[in-house]
């Protein structure tokens, strides 16, 4: 048996809950699960269908992308996985989507604007869109300049990876990510629902006005905060 058993089948798991909650068509997404004592994660090999799929199909690879346990080629976004893995340490999974509302608004190169409750209890701050990526990055090692184009769009606009869990990149589509990667499957379910949202609130009323910062706070702190009380104990 293989010794990242565990892990493989934490990665299967959580890859098989995308095309469940609707956020994949045919092969658009996949899942990604770190361990960071053993220095790889589990990330789902490229192209297979989700209706396929086995555990023992997933692909070990180290924080370099390189293979170190399976037969099949690994995502051809596992670059981008491993360069968030690598400079972020404190997130345990990541999920890549091309999910319909969430890719629209990354589509469109549009933040989505924090209009409702539902998205202050997950975030205090517009859903960052980072822009679209230079020629030369492209042209370059595109994966892996990805995973950077997020890292310095964070940095430029002084957001912590810990508190928004989540991104989108002009043109392409969505990233999510969090302490374990159940967190980083909530996450991206949770975006595309803020997404679909956000579209019908601004198609229904253009100058939608922006959720007050009172409201913000509050519903994020009796979740989050110190003294929240969402929830059981």
């Amino acid at each position: 048996m293989s010794q990242y058993q565990d892990l493989k089948q934490a990665c299967y798991e959580a890859n098989m809950q995308l095309p469940k909650l609707g956020l994949v068509l045919f092969t658009f997404g996949n899942a990604s699960v770190v361990d960071r004592d053993k220095g790889v994660f589990a990330i789902k090999p490229s192209g297979v269908p989700y209706d396929t799929l086995r555990p023992e199909d997933i692909v070990i690879v180290d924080f370099d992308a390189n293979t170190v346990e399976g037969s099949g080629r690994p995502s051809s976004d596992t670059k981008t996985h491993a360069v968030l893995f690598r400079h972020w340490p404190e997130i345990g999974g990541i999920v890549h989507t091309h999910s319909t509302y969430a890719t629209a608004w990354a589509q469109a190169q549009l933040d989505i604007p924090i209009l409702g409750t539902t998205h202050a209890d997950h975030l205090t701050a517009d859903v960052p869109c980072a822009p679209p990526m230079e020629d030369a990055m492209i042209a370059g090692n595109y994966e892996h300049q990805t995973g950077w184009q997020i890292i310095n769009e964070f940095e430029k606009r002084g957001l912590s990876p810990k508190e928004v869990e989540m991104v989108l990149l002009s043109n392409h589509a969505p990233f999510t990510w969090g302490k374990t990667v159940e967190k980083a499957v909530y996450n991206s379910a949770v975006l595309e629902e803020v997404a679909r949202m956000a579209y019908l609130s601004c198609t229904l009323r253009p100058d939608v006005p922006r959720l007050k910062q009172a409201l913000i706070q509050k519903h994020y702190e009796r979740k989050h905060g110190a003294n929240s009380y969402y929830g059981q104990r």
